[in-house]
């Protein structure tokens, strides 16, 4: 059952999260701002309202997994769960370090809570598919929520994976893209369109929730509510967003995909934040 947090909550703890995310880019001198802060309302939506995970027993069988396919964007993902309670706060100016538990993509076998090692783009889904077929046979009733890039779109094994997930009626699998446009070469569209995007997953079998304002709590907590009520196949949410949502400098920017951040610069960023409605 989600957690009883309303959505004016949600939205603070998405500014916070966007803070976070801002300054450990200057923990770390730089970092995959702009995709971070485009799923930054979605990444707290799950951690604080709908996925159901035991921080004081990460490991627990019967909790929900999530998978951040799009692993460049640990700089939002590590924050966050060190916000939920994971990981210190503090452990944050390590981020990307020598000797560091957190690098630039995450490391399961490093990080408390979290369910996947990823940073090669195709193989969150995957190994989604992977982790619903083995909760079904281990008659475990539990979401597994993957998250990907627009641009990560591109690869095959996505769609390979999409395939199975409706062969064997995965209702048990919530995919999610943000569809922020852009990706490390620009806008996916010039790069390789992937439009109509919502059509493609229906027409592989999956149950499409289309989010207009990927960066609106209040659609997203809707989209996500709906998702896990399915019960006949797995969903994907195509939830589109701004890419360096939050900040004026970033906003639709393809050079913020990875940018180097100073004290300066992170302290106009914050104003944006904070400034945000």
């Amino acid at each position: 059952m989600p957690k009883n947090v309303s959505v004016d909550q949600l939205k603070q703890k998405a500014k916070e999260l966007r803070l976070n995310i801002i300054q450990t880019a200057v923990y770390a001198g730089s970092g995959h701002v702009g995709g971070s802060l485009s799923c930054a309302d979605i990444l707290t939506a799950l951690y604080f309202k709908h996925l159901n995970v035991d921080v004081q027993n990460p490991n627990w069988e019967q909790r929900d997994r999530f998978l951040l396919s799009k692993g460049h964007c640990a700089l939002a993902y590590v924050p966050c769960l060190a916000m939920a309670g994971f990981v210190p706060m503090d452990s944050l100016k390590d981020f990307n370090h020598y000797e560091s538990a957190y690098g630039m993509h995450p490391d399961s076998k490093k990080i408390k809570g979290c369910d996947a090692s990823t940073g090669s783009l195709g193989h969150g889904l995957p190994m989604g598919v992977g982790m619903a077929l083995g909760n079904r046979y281990q008659n475990i009733d539990a979401k597994v929520v993957v998250l990907m890039g627009d641009g990560e779109q591109n690869e095959g094994s996505v769609w390979e994976a999409a395939m199975a997930g409706a062969h064997y009626k995965l209702n048990n699998l919530i995919a999610i893209v943000d569809r922020n446009k852009l990706m490390i070469d620009g806008p996916t569209e010039e790069v390789m369109g992937i439009e109509p995007i919502d059509k493609k997953w229906e027409a592989f079998g999956w149950y499409v929730i289309d989010v207009a304002d990927g960066n609106d709590m209040a659609q997203v907590d809707e989209a996500l509510t709906k998702a896990w009520a399915v019960k006949d196949k797995p969903v994907c949410i195509i939830a589109r967003t701004v890419k360096g949502k939050g900040v004026k400098k970033f906003e639709g920017k393809v050079p913020w995909h990875y940018g180097a951040m100073n004290s300066d610069l992170a302290a106009e960023a914050k104003r944006d934040i904070e400034a945000m409605q």
